[in-house]
């Protein structure tokens, strides 16, 4: 056993109990326990489930990325300081400089990578599930907490004609080409990379400030937004028709719960905050963040004549 086998072990076994779960529950309710859908259920609500357990580390997400668009003019005015300065030192000193800023703020660029780092175990650890399918099917053996019945099960279970085991690259490779699985994986790769590119394009036109569009990390954002679909893209050719589904799943959760967020809580000084206040306007609300206050009716003074304040409890003299 490798290194990585080591790591993943622990995983695999989480992963695969939770497949097993999910099955056996599905089952009986009157499932078909060899039914594509019943698995693919199953692959399905293990993604509610990790995704349902990540949520706190979300949350940690987005207060990290608002730290980083709130030093945004520090990390400019560090820029300014330092410009023209290539030595040695100097660079040294302004790397320092940037991690004094980061611990200040208690964030750093990574920061809106960390659902996904968390994620990427488990991701690689369901790959090996699916992935080893099909082998483990013939030769009667089991992987993680799935027996040889459950992989063979799985193996022969099929999805508008795909095999969920089945990957692109594998049936354009084999002697038999299944239509099937081109046109599944197909479609599923496409949705996969347009449900992340979209995320992505969502924040970065919504739910950022214009200091932070204009700051030095926004060449790193542009980045992760062309360049994770690209690679999840062309690596979905040989990723089997149930890990598609489980990422394309997990990327329309990422999707809808940023949606929500940038709708009722976005970050101060974005364009989805301006929206919400036009909405918040719309409906007699102040802006957020503001108190409603009632109006104080105007008092209309007589020329000439000063009126003294009374108050109301006030007796006439008689």
């Amino acid at each position: 056993m490798n290194f990585l086998d080591t790591i993943l072990t622990p995983f695999t076994y989480v992963v695969s109990w939770i497949l097993w779960a999910f099955h056996e529950l599905f089952t009986r309710i009157g499932m078909n326990p060899d039914s594509g859908v019943t698995w693919t259920l199953s692959i399905m609500f293990l993604v509610l489930l990790i995704r349902s357990a990540l949520i706190p580390v979300f949350v940690k997400q987005i207060k990290a990325q608002r730290a980083m668009q709130a030093l945004q003019p520090d990390l400019r005015k560090l820029q300014a300081k330092y410009k023209g300065k290539t030595d040695q030192m100097s660079r040294q000193a302004m790397v320092q400089e940037q991690q004094a800023l980061f611990k200040k703020h208690k964030t750093n660029p990574l920061s809106s990578c960390l659902p996904l780092l968390v994620q990427m175990p488990f991701f690689f650890a369901l790959f090996r599930v699916l992935n080893t399918a099909s082998r483990a099917s013939s030769e009667g053996r089991s992987v993680g907490a799935l027996n040889a019945d459950h992989i063979r099960s799985f193996d022969q279970s099929t999805i508008f004609g795909a095999p969920l085991s089945e990957t692109f690259l594998g049936t354009i490779n084999s002697g038999a080409v299944n239509p099937a699985v081109i046109v599944v994986a197909i479609i599923m790769i496409l949705a996969m990379t347009a449900s992340q590119f979209i995320t992505q394009r969502q924040l970065m036109t919504k739910n950022m400030t214009k200091e932070a569009l204009e700051g030095p990390f926004m060449q790193q954002q542009k980045m992760m937004l062309y360049i994770l679909p690209l690679v999840f893209g062309i690596g979905g050719i040989n990723f089997p028709i149930g890990v598609l589904i489980y990422w394309t799943a997990s990327n329309l959760w990422t999707l809808g719960q940023q949606f929500w967020v940038i709708r009722n809580n976005p970050t101060p000084g974005s364009e989805a905050e301006r929206e919400l206040n036009a909405r918040r306007a719309a409906k007699g609300l102040p802006p957020v963040g503001q108190k409603k206050t009632e109006e104080a009716e105007p008092v209309v003074e007589p020329k000439g004549q000063r009126v003294q304040p009374q108050r109301k409890n006030r007796r006439k003299k008689k």
